[in-house]
């Protein structure tokens, strides 16, 4: 694309004047108004807010530059798509030399970087240069450190085309400006500010402690992790107050100027908790508050030393922390990954900090991505907004029952805070600020919420419960930055002379300690006795009706949401699993602690109230979850179930989905009776998009085992009824055996004794073939004392004349199947079929349907796990897939089929042995047309027209064969995509998330419907 004319005036007029211009005498300000303001107008931003949007939604936000300490502390452009900040420009005047000088590059990289911004500018219009904000920034770093790009004004003619690409208001809109940066992501020295902010606390946390335990030799563990945790967040809360100009600039400082740094540290916690109110500062019992103050971290003995390079490292020079822009969200993240660890004190009365067990064992912390998080809030929160006043809102209860560092309830707050300014603008604003106790007040060209309706919106609607009391802690740490955000020292004092109250509120009574699901009825059983004082304290029970009193009685909480732990049953203590089983109607198989999260949700939600969790695939598909998908069917009303796959949670390979669901007396709508299913790439486009496959509830309520398959559409289940009719479940002519657990120690690739038997695994088995590679295990069940975790399973098993063998992770469009004559000795990554004596159907032929495409189809629809990794099979659905019934018309038909299954058996030896080229091919040729008449065989026992089998196999399916499928009048094109209006009651956003579009297409009649 050729540079706009205004383009080429502009670079004509600096070249006019451009000796001028560098002798120094022309300013920063002057040159922002005259050259980058139109040069981002021609980039189609609106640099002047000509659309008249509010200063929270403005497209470039031009920062007040703050001078604090003799530095600035704000880039000079903010550009944004709505609220969300995309990249900074540093403007500088011409005089500076942006290819040389190290003081703007570094100063634009510490924004950029602090920020997680991956791309942002630096300009005086005569050079213009963009910088990675991944990389961390060094204070002598030359100023070509992580530059990307770098032009002269003499160059934009023929740089436009690019720069247009990236940086365009309509290139970061269509993703072109993520894209860019995405290539660019993970190159060596990239550092974001989350990690290396989690490396230097982790570090403050262990040099605390170890000081702490050193010094204080009568503090307990508990009392250890208390005080470490409680004086890094007050000193990190008082820090980012300081650069947000709330705190005078370098008061944290000016204590390293003198001996006694913490006795003087602790005058300054009392002086904050004057200010404002928050627990984090309470040290005295005061009238209406019931949570109790803090008596021992300001007696404890800290070493001057220690203070003072903490200290120190939080400001430049030391630091490369810009506090003003570290956000709640990239606190949140830091801070949760922060939790994951716990001190510990040796016999010696030394600190260690180590991992925390459950968290060692789950592999990490993994913190819910921000796009995630919205979509839950949009489909809870965004819904139940609607229509209402801001009075109907403040009745508008938020729980997340498993807090963590509160990064749900943060999103939760930011979005009413959102919809309060919004109806405030929409609904005579200057009534608004004109009452006694204003909602909202002037900031700048537009309107913000006064500190004191932020503190209103909190208290009124955000609730959040955590076993963990750190956890607990930090939500909290989160929750008051944020009702700071924006604010300064001047904008605070009304509240402080006006109103006489300290700026935030005490949120003891909105987020608890406790176990979101155990109650004080545990101490009604028996267990009482045998638990210890550490059994209490790690239990923690937690009484829901008692603490959230007027909660419980109003109804319930009216949206529930959140990430709840995995954490499978065999992890949890006997006296947890006790309770698990007898007081949630899910716990009979002692599923995922994520399972009684969801059955715990639905008890607390309100009749009308809404759901919504991201939860372990597992729940949607899994036998043990059937209770609770059967208890969601009828005592919810599931909305939305989005199978997300994996990728979502970093460094973790686990597939998740999104639950969505409504309480029973949620509206008349006519939709109610609709749950919209389906699959959502959602790591890939960083957002989700709500799938558009109708189900009914009752239909869900009538599939096996009410699996939630998010593959399900109308044709898929009228298809899958089809191939039910006149069959019987595999199960009853087989016996479905799990392999064994096998320690490498056990196998060899010798027969190194007679104990030693032929083995095979999950990998040796194929279609129709499986091969041996010489692996031997010793089979000795004397061994399992030393091995308790073996299962050698009994030897019958393996030792049977003929057997199938079934690998339990799916191949490509297949369920690996073969048969076994060989009596080899399987691990559990393999299931063994024992066959059953069945006149009427051969073996072989059983191997045949179980191989078929139909049978995976079949599988993979009604109740497959449909997880992008290792997508498995499990032993009790083998037994459930449907075999035909073979009558006597039929014998012939079942004849010809196990001949050809003995053909690919025999193809499959004699292609193990092969080794030329060319017999290899000619072998797979034969077993690939070979296979292919089976499954045609195989179609035709279950009756599938042509369109049917296009189906099945994955293909679109052609007009002419559209009529008469299944019955319906036309096959539904499930491919086309074309733009329709949105839902009834559903808008674009919360439907796809920010850019995407709708999909539409003909609904055909029955109980399950596609669009």
């Amino acid at each position: 694309m050729p540079a706009p004319q205004e383009i080429v005036e502009l670079v004509a007029r600096f070249e006019r004047h451009h000796e001028a211009y560098k002798a120094g005498s022309y300013n920063e300000t002057q040159l922002r108004r005259d050259y980058l303001d139109p040069f981002f107008k021609a980039l189609g931003w609106d640099m002047d807010n000509t659309a008249g949007y509010d200063e929270a939604y403005r497209d470039v936000v031009h920062e007040d530059a703050v001078k604090i300490g003799g530095a600035t502390k704000a880039p000079d452009y903010g550009f944004r798509i709505g609220s969300m900040r995309k990249f900074f420009l540093e403007a500088k005047k011409p005089s500076v030399v942006i290819r040389d000088e190290i003081p703007p590059a570094y100063q634009l990289r510490r924004y950029a970087w602090n920020a997680k911004l991956p791309l942002s500018i630096l300009s005086d219009f005569e050079e213009f240069a963009v910088y990675d904000g991944r990389f961390k920034p060094g204070r002598s770093d030359p100023a070509a450190t992580a530059r990307v790009f770098y032009c002269t004004f003499r160059d934009y003619a023929e740089k436009w085309d690019w720069i247009a690409s990236v940086f365009s208001r309509e290139a970061v809109l269509k993703g072109s400006f993520d894209r860019y940066a995405e290539s660019n992501k993970a190159k060596r020295g990239t550092a974001e500010v989350d990690v290396d902010f989690l490396a230097a606390i982790e570090g403050w946390r262990e040099d605390l402690a170890e000081n702490l335990a050193l010094r204080n030799p009568g503090l307990t563990q508990r009392e250890l992790n208390f005080s470490v945790q409680r004086i890094l967040d007050r000193i990190i809360f008082l820090r980012i107050c300081e650069d947000r100009g709330i705190e005078d600039y370098g008061r944290l400082l000016a204590l390293t100027n003198g001996p006694r740094i913490y006795p003087r540290l602790g005058e300054l916690f009392h002086h904050a908790d004057t200010r404002y109110n928050s627990g984090l500062f309470h040290f005295k019992a005061e009238t209406g508050r019931d949570e109790l103050p803090d008596g021992l971290t300001l007696g404890v003995e800290i070493d001057d030393k220690l203070l003072r390079d903490l200290l120190k490292g939080l400001y430049f020079p030391d630091s490369p922390y810009e506090f003003r822009i570290l956000s709640a969200d990239i606190l949140g993240q830091v801070y949760e990954q922060f939790l994951g660890k716990v001190i510990r004190l040796t016999a010696g009365h030394r600190a260690k900090v180590e991992h925390k067990p459950d968290v060692k064992r789950a592999g990490g912390v993994y913190y819910t991505p921000t796009y995630i998080v919205e979509y839950i809030i949009r489909q809870t929160v965004g819904r139940l907004v609607e229509g209402k006043t801001p009075a109907e809102v403040e009745n508008i209860k938020v729980l997340d029952p498993a807090c963590g560092s509160g990064s749900f309830l943060l999103v939760a707050f930011q979005h009413l805070l959102d919809w309060h300014l919004r109806y405030y603008l929409a609904h005579d604003v200057e009534r608004w600020a004109r009452r006694k106790r204003p909602a909202v007040v002037r900031a700048g060209g537009g309107w913000r919420l006064t500190v004191d309706e932020r503190k209103r919106i909190l208290l009124a609607n955000i609730h959040g419960v955590d076993i963990d009391a750190q956890a607990v802690e930090v939500t909290k740490l989160s929750l008051l930055l944020k009702v700071l955000e924006g604010e300064t020292v001047q904008s605070l004092q009304p509240t402080f002379d006006i109103f006489h109250e300290r700026a935030l509120p005490d949120l003891g009574d909105n987020i608890k300690c406790g176990n979101s699901l155990i109650g004080p009825d545990l101490y009604q059983g028996t267990g009482l006795p045998s638990l210890t004082d550490e059994d209490r304290y790690h239990i923690n029970t937690f009484d829901w009706q008692a603490e959230f009193a007027e909660i419980h009685e109003a109804g319930g909480f009216d949206a529930v949401v959140g990430n709840p732990p995995y954490v499978r049953s065999r992890h949890i203590g006997a006296v947890e699993k006790s309770y698990h089983a007898s007081a949630y109607e899910t716990g009979r198989y002692q599923p995922d602690l994520s399972a009684f999260f969801i059955e715990r949700g639905a008890r607390l939600m309100s009749p009308t109230g809404r759901l919504s969790f991201i939860v372990p695939n597992g729940v949607l598909t899994n036998t043990q979850y059937e209770p609770l998908r059967r208890l969601l069917l009828t005592r919810t009303r599931p909305e939305v179930i989005v199978d997300l796959k994996s990728g979502v949670f970093a460094n973790a390979a686990v597939d998740t989905s999104i639950l969505v669901v409504a309480g029973r007396g949620a509206g008349s709508d006519d939709r109610k009776d609709v749950v919209l299913v389906g699959e959502c790439e959602a790591a890939k486009s960083r957002c989700v998009r709500t799938p558009v496959n109708e189900v009914l509830l009752a239909a869900l309520l009538e599939r096996p085992g009410c699996v939630f398959n998010s593959g399900t559409t109308e044709v898929s289940v009228a298809l899958c009824d089809k191939i039910l009719a006149a069959t019987f479940p595999l199960g009853r002519s087989v016996d479905v055996k799990a392999g064994m657990k096998v320690r490498k120690q056990l196998v060899a690739t010798s027969r190194l004794d007679p104990r030693h038997e032929r083995f095979l695994g999950g990998k040796d088995v194929k279609p129709y073939a499986a091969g041996w590679r010489g692996m031997w295990v010793c089979y000795d069940k004397s061994l399992e004392a030393r091995y308790s975790n073996q299962a050698f399973r009994d030897r019958g098993n393996f030792e049977v004349p003929v057997k199938l063998l079934v690998r339990q992770v799916m191949g490509p469009g297949r369920i690996f199947a073969s048969a076994d004559t060989g009596q080899f000795f399987c691990d559990q990554s393999v299931y063994i079929l024992v066959p059953r004596p069945d006149p009427d159907h051969h073996v072989h032929y059983l191997l045949a349907l179980l191989s078929s495409r139909l049978m995976a189809y079949y599988f993979n629809t009604t109740n497959g796990d449909r997880k992008a990794t290792f997508p498995k099979i499990k032993g009790d659905q083998i037994k459930q897939l449907p075999i035909h019934v073979i009558n006597r018309s039929e014998k012939s038909l079942h004849d010809q089929i196990v001949a050809l299954v003995e053909t690919m058996l025999d193809l499959g030896r004699r292609s193990a042995v092969t080794r030329t080229p060319q017999e290899q091919t000619a072998l797979k040729r034969q077993m690939a047309a070979t296979d292919s008449r089976i499954d045609s065989l195989v179609y035709g026992l279950y009756g599938l027209s042509e369109a049917e089998i296009a189906v099945v196999e994955g293909r679109p399916v052609a007009p002419e064969e559209n009529a008469g499928l299944l019955g319906a009048p036309a096959l539904v094109d499930r491919y086309a995509e074309a733009p329709s209006p949105p839902r009834s009651g559903i808008t674009p956003e919360q439907a796809f998330g920010d850019s995407a579009h709708y999909f539409s297409a003909k609904e055909a009649p029955g109980p399950y419907r596609t669009r």
